[in-house]
């Protein structure tokens, strides 16, 4: 039985950063169902208990891995902000396989297959085709629990926000990634994931049609990493507009020569 959110009890992981009692048996009970059909599978998750600790350090390289977030907006739970998400990703020999995520307010449920396609319930679903950066809505998440990277940030949001229609951060990457697989975002930037955030998200939008790296612009793997996504014109201008805001901030940084 799930316990009404004004009685769950919570902790503090870290600054900003909460973990439930919810969490951990939402994250316990697809364990158990995941081993009782495939009992050689490892499960990389996000709020193992001491004694499961060993999955903290499962590679995604070999045999079948899935990468868990039990319930991916903790923190919108809790305030009972209704965004949300059980986020699943199996992995097969270090490469993406299948994606699901359940978006726990609206009941929808987004699933992917490697090679077949992307649905939100049973409708195919595809990225946006807006590629006018001022009719575009951009997905953000704030780096929250690492503010040594606010400087990074800041100047990326400004050169983001001043050159597209508006830009949400909900608070659960999991969806946010769902919203760009099925065209409600353009694009989605955040400097700081962990493998069971986005797992799920990258195949899903990859199979939706569109581009997932990191910074660089390498195609993002299942790891801690910062993600780019959107569809094929926008992915690339958000790549490019990210960059030279990086590229500003830094020159900005350099002492000037005194004027005579």
């Amino acid at each position: 039985m799930v316990p009404r959110r004004e009685t769950v009890r919570w902790e503090e992981k870290g600054f900003a950063d909460y973990v439930t009692e919810v969490d951990r048996a939402s994250e316990a009970e697809i364990r158990s169902i995941v081993l009782s059909e495939l009992p050689s599978a490892q499960i990389l998750g996000e709020e193992l208990s001491p004694d499961l600790a060993r999955g903290a350090a499962l590679s995604a390289d070999h045999g079948v891995v899935f990468v868990v977030d039990p319930l991916d907006g903790t923190t919108n739970y809790l305030h009972g902000y209704p965004q949300y998400a059980v986020s699943i990703a199996v992995v097969v020999d270090g490469a993406l396989a299948a994606g699901v995520v359940h978006n726990a307010v609206t009941d929808d449920v987004f699933t992917a297959v490697r090679g077949g396609g992307a649905y939100r319930n049973d409708a195919r679903i595809t990225v946006s085709p807006i590629t006018t950066p001022s009719r575009a809505l951009i997905g953000t998440g704030f780096p929250f629990s690492h503010l040594a990277r606010l400087a990074e940030y800041q100047p990326q949001f400004a050169a983001v926000s001043r050159n597209v229609a508006g830009i949400r951060r909900a608070g659960s990457a999991a969806l946010d990634l769902c919203d760009v697989a099925c065209g409600r975002f353009e694009g989605f930037w955040e400097l700081t994931l962990a493998p069971w955030d986005i797992a799920a998200g990258i195949i899903l939008i990859r199979e939706a049609g569109g581009i997932v790296t990191d910074l660089a612009g390498a195609p993002a793997g299942v790891g801690h990493t910062a993600i780019v996504a959107g569809n094929p014109v926008m992915h690339r201008w958000l790549l490019d507009t990210l960059s030279q805001a990086r590229a500003n901030a830094g020159s900005s940084l350099i002492p000037q020569p005194a004027l005579p």
